[in-house]
């Protein structure tokens, strides 16, 4: 687009000039780095001099055990899984790779008894914290999605995640993406991880070599230090609070409101979206982005 603009003259040369720099470049002007992440990549890895690691907790939790369990007869011991953990009030995540199976999934588990709910993609921030919220409420026992990768998601009540097609190869497969499915059940005393595979990939192991690399050394601390990993308290009040938010700005939308005053509730929620963001409170400021978008289409 820029070079036809160039070529019939309603712009200088120069303009090619003007845009960001490609990565190569933005490096090369680089003197020192900090990489922060949970779980960086071989280029961190690779570039950095020195890795300080943060794997201990206040709480004492470890990372959870990981157990790898065969594809055949996978749905009736996962059910089997489920009923140990639901007697026990505890909440279970499970992860697919495709839509239909997670659809099927939940299908097969309601008509079993089980409290089950679907996540997928078109469901908006805020049925989404509606649902977690339910979830840990109790509502419902089980939570099954394809993408367990979301914000919102870390929920102490969570003592079981399940993972099928583990041996899948993929992005929602991959050595990052299993670690970080797996620390879904790390706010957690009782935190355990079953991958369903036939297989053992080099994601698989890397992955579960590092959760056990990690865990050794959080049992280590804990004898040293006599700590007894406790489960995060964590009150569901906060997300209720949003929801009743949600329901006052809910009443709101429906009256009408003058012009000056959608443009001082816009240019508010737009400052406390930005406050939200600078403070890492992602989901807070997620909700307020689609208030935001509501009110102006409106």
């Amino acid at each position: 687009r820029k070079k036809n603009l160039i070529d019939y003259g309603f712009r200088l040369p120069s303009a090619f000039d003007n845009r960001p720099l490609n990565f190569d470049e933005f490096y090369s002007k680089l003197n020192q780095s900090i990489y922060v992440s949970a779980t960086p990549g071989q280029f961190e890895r690779e570039h950095s001099t020195q890795i300080v690691e943060q794997v201990i907790r206040p709480t004492g939790l470890l990372d959870p055990i990981i157990e790898v369990k065969p594809v055949e007869g996978q749905i009736d011991d996962l059910l089997s899984e489920i009923n140990i953990r639901t007697e026990k009030g505890e909440r279970v995540l499970v992860t697919t790779l495709t839509k239909k199976m997670a659809e099927d999934l939940k299908t097969y588990f309601e008509n079993m008894g089980v409290k089950i709910k679907y996540m997928h993609h078109d469901i908006d921030t805020i049925e989404r914290m509606e649902i977690i919220r339910d979830l840990r409420l109790g509502e419902f026992d089980v939570l099954v999605g394809i993408n367990l990768l979301r914000e919102g998601l870390d929920i102490p009540e969570v003592s079981l995640v399940a993972i099928l097609d583990a041996d899948k190869e993929g992005f929602l497969r991959s050595e990052t993406s299993l670690i970080q499915t797996i620390g879904r059940a790390a706010r957690n005393s009782e935190g355990k991880v079953i991958m369903y595979a036939d297989s053992v990939t080099s994601s698989m192991e890397n992955a579960i070599n590092e959760t056990n690399r990690r865990r050794e050394i959080q049992m280590e601390y804990n004898r040293l230090n006599n700590i007894t990993p406790k489960t995060i308290k964590k009150e569901v009040r906060e997300i209720l609070e949003i929801s009743s938010k949600d329901e006052t700005e809910s009443k709101l939308s429906k009256k009408q409101i003058s012009a000056k005053e959608k443009y001082e509730l816009i240019n508010k929620w737009t400052l406390e979206m930005k406050n939200a963001a600078k403070l890492l409170e992602f989901e807070h400021a997620a909700y307020l982005r689609d208030k935001i978008k509501k009110l102006k289409e409106e």
